[in-house]
């Protein structure tokens, strides 16, 4: 019988701890003897049973929507990531087609000015280099033996432009423009991340730095990303040094730079004039940022959330992209998981030493010292996360972190698992960490 396409195939299972009650008792000699004697009835409980849900004789739909990343747009084209491959759309949605299927991803792809070409980071031979492919598919073809090369755009006369390392004496990005014969130019800029040149071809708009590697919003940082104009024989210039914050992803179209920046308070989609002046803003999200864009003929399709949007900038009409995959949706199977202790991610011994409760994949057990004891699910909502869980001072309780209410706050729960939890905090502004005073139970 097939499984509800509607339901999520959780796993249930139950952690090995031998090597980390191993390493603890020779390291600090400080766990109590029960747990020390009772290593190997432990792992024979731990490893339990795995539990899937219902399952149902229901006819599963062909397509369901997906996560899409990285889109490119050259006309009515599409090409985007999901599931790690690149895919294919046009414009207006649909069923998307596969383009590529190796286990590795293959990411941020552009299409080439004459829309024949797809360019693509992935790591087919281990390091992440650039490659092409036809957009209607075939072999693909490596460009760069770089490590860490990602096509950014193409110049006006039909050339790979992408950032790499490779050429820096210090660790920075450079842009460098290849061409069909492999001959590399090196831009002449001890920094570019990003890049794409006006349609004139006499102006390199590009930001220096690479992205700083946090999903801090709002970033005010040393390594913020700012937009810059670079022209044959003259300095380059700032057009976005009025703003401290975020301004990446630069894109050009009759005489205006578009750009994202979060200067509303959210990344969206903005637009200058190539001096820098007169700042318009075209979409107005709030909460998810707008990732990353592609712009041609008019239109920027761009990541916002899970989803893909179109912004027609001739009209003003911004829409998302109604998209599905055709799939085997292999990452939604059962699985067994063989080594439960990659995804553990918090422990804490009771105070007594009778039990343990560890977080892991957001759930949170509790294992007996003793081989007669029980395993208790303390919290496993697949529809929240929990997060660093502890015993309280008494042993009777287990705090933790919940998203139940929609933000990160403190929750209590019953250490035998029986009984409602009890919200501790209703005030979080930001993502919180652990934080308990044994003491005094005092929450940070």
């Amino acid at each position: 019988m097939p499984i509800d396409p509607a339901a999520h195939c959780k796993i249930v299972f139950f952690l090995a701890l031998s090597e980390t009650l191993c390493a603890a008792e020779s390291d600090t000699k400080m766990l109590p003897s029960m747990l020390r004697a009772s290593r190997s009835a432990l792992i024979a409980s731990l490893l339990g049973a795995i539990a899937i849900l219902p399952l149902h004789g229901g006819k599963p739909s062909a397509t369901r929507p997906g996560y899409y990343r990285f889109p490119a747009i050259h006309g009515d084209i599409i090409i985007f990531t999901a599931e790690g491959d690149l895919w294919t759309v046009g414009r207006k949605g649909g069923a998307a087609q596969r383009l590529t299927s190796n286990p590795g991803p293959e990411t941020h792809a552009t299409i080439s000015p004459d829309g024949t070409t797809v360019a693509f980071s992935a790591r087919y031979e281990g390091p992440i280099d650039v490659y092409t492919m036809p957009v209607d598919g075939g072999l693909p073809q490596r460009w760069t033996w770089d490590g860490n090369a990602t096509p950014v755009g193409w110049t006006t006369d039909g050339r790979l432009l992408y950032s790499t390392y490779r050429y820096s004496t210090i660790p920075n990005p450079q842009l460098v423009a290849i061409d069909s014969q492999g001959a590399r130019e090196i831009l002449p800029l001890s920094q570019g991340a990003q890049g794409i040149y006006s349609s004139d071809g006499k102006s390199l708009f590009f930001t220096r730095l690479d992205w700083q590697g946090s999903s801090t919003k709002r970033y005010k940082g040393g390594s913020v990303e700012n937009i810059w104009r670079y022209e044959a024989g003259n300095e380059a210039v700032p057009l976005t040094a009025d703003y401290e914050g975020t301004s990446r992803n630069p894109m050009f179209w009759e005489g205006r730079v578009y750009f994202l920046s979060d200067r509303d308070g959210t990344m969206n989609v903005f637009s200058m004039d190539r001096e820098g002046h007169d700042p318009r803003q075209h979409t107005h999200h709030r909460g998810f940022d707008v990732q990353t864009a592609s712009l041609s003929e008019g239109r920027i399709v761009y990541q916002c959330g899970a989803d893909l949007w179109l912004l027609d900038l001739k009209n003003g009409d911004d829409a998302v992209i109604p998209i599905t995959l055709v799939s085997d949706f292999d990452q939604l199977r059962d699985h067994w998981v063989k080594k439960p202790l990659d995804y553990l991610s918090t422990a804490h011994i009771a105070p007594d030493g009778s039990a343990a409760v560890f977080t892991a994949r957001g759930e949170i057990f509790t294992l007996p010292a003793a081989a007669s004891g029980r395993i208790v699910k303390i919290a496993a909502n697949s529809e929240i996360r929990y997060r660093e869980a502890r015993y309280a001072p008494d042993g009777k309780s287990i705090i933790a972190l919940s998203t139940e209410t929609g933000e990160t706050e403190f929750w209590k729960y019953p250490a035998n698992g029986l009984g409602k939890p009890e919200p501790l905090t209703n005030d979080a502004k930001v993502l919180r960490r652990e934080g308990c005073d044994p003491q005094k139970l005092r929450r940070a």
